[in-house]
């Protein structure tokens, strides 16, 4: 891809790759919730027209480059491109163009990115918010702390097959490059049966609620990597799908299923009226939480 062909992408289409679909469409307008923070009430606005973004709750908008710059937190525009080209599946590879002797190189963004057990109570609160213990989340996540342009940073981290980072907190929502599927491998026993969810809160909400017990795991980390996962998921005699209730879910069931027919089963329904599975678990525990107050107080 070449530059102007990556400022012409329409950032709907970029947006879509990385698992992020609009809440409300208003004429020429998209909202969205937030793609780099939590949020339930959509702040972040794209106008197809002219193939901008602004974000309403953080005061600030651009192009498709500077959104990258947002996702990865890094101000160099090479190292935001090469994100967008990996990101749709391009093939960007950028001639070094000639500058002064003494010009020191771009720096990574993401810089002295370590990892240890989860300690940090505001990432443990912000997994309970979530409905995910500590216990659970321990089992398949490490808390990560990294430096971008000197300033530091902490995350809850989830590790991908190229030893990448999917990293989530109460305001951050990314990834430490490289982008890809992450597989967890139940090595006790053998297994026939891998279970699919789109992110890994959707595989900690299974892993709470005991519905995927015994079974591997595939977790996409954007429905924009389902081709691959074809290479792990072609060896399981059945396959189920724990995918959102919404658009790209629905494609994305639809395409395992063109390719694997009667192996695929469609789980969604044990979350139906709910996003995904992870929206249900917190919708379980509020209900446990109020039932509990009502008999107290009948009591």
């Amino acid at each position: 891809m070449t530059i102007d062909e990556m400022r012409r992408l329409p950032l709907e289409t970029f947006l879509q790759r990385l698992g992020c679909h609009p809440v409300v469409q208003k004429r020429n307008d998209l909202w969205y919730n937030a793609p780099y923070r939590e949020e339930k009430t959509p702040s972040f606005k794209v106008n197809t027209d002219r193939n901008i973004w602004f974000d309403f709750g953080a005061g600030h908008g651009g192009d498709i480059f500077t959104l990258a710059g947002e996702l990865i937190r890094s101000t160099d525009f090479l190292t935001q491109a090469k994100y967008i080209s990996d990101t749709v599946g391009g093939n960007f590879v950028p001639l070094p163009a000639p500058r002064p002797a003494k010009e020191r190189a771009a720096e990574p963004a993401f810089q002295q990115v370590e990892q240890k057990t989860l300690i940090y109570g505001v990432l443990k609160d912000y997994l309970a918010q979530r409905g995910i213990s500590p216990e659970v989340a321990a089992r398949h996540c490490r808390q990560i702390s990294y430096r971008v342009h000197g300033k530091p940073y902490f995350a809850i981290g989830f590790p991908n097959m190229s030893g990448g980072w999917e990293l989530r907190s109460k305001l951050f929502k990314g990834c430490v490059p490289p982008k890809d599927i992450s597989l967890v491998s139940n090595q006790k026993t053998p297994t026939d049966v891998c279970d699919v969810f789109e992110g890994f809160f959707d595989f900690l909400s299974a892993a709470t609620l005991g519905v995927a017990e015994g079974n591997d795991a595939v977790v996409l980390n954007s429905v924009g990597n389902l081709a691959k996962s074809f290479p792990r998921l072609d060896g399981y005699a059945k396959i189920n799908c724990w995918l959102d209730n919404d658009e790209a879910g629905r494609k994305t069931f639809e395409v395992l299923r063109a390719r694997y027919k009667e192996k695929v089963v469609d789980c969604s329904g044990l979350y139906a009226g709910c996003k995904d599975l992870n929206e249900h678990l917190q919708k379980k525990l509020q209900e446990k939480t109020t039932n509990n107050k009502t008999l107290k107080f009948r009591l």
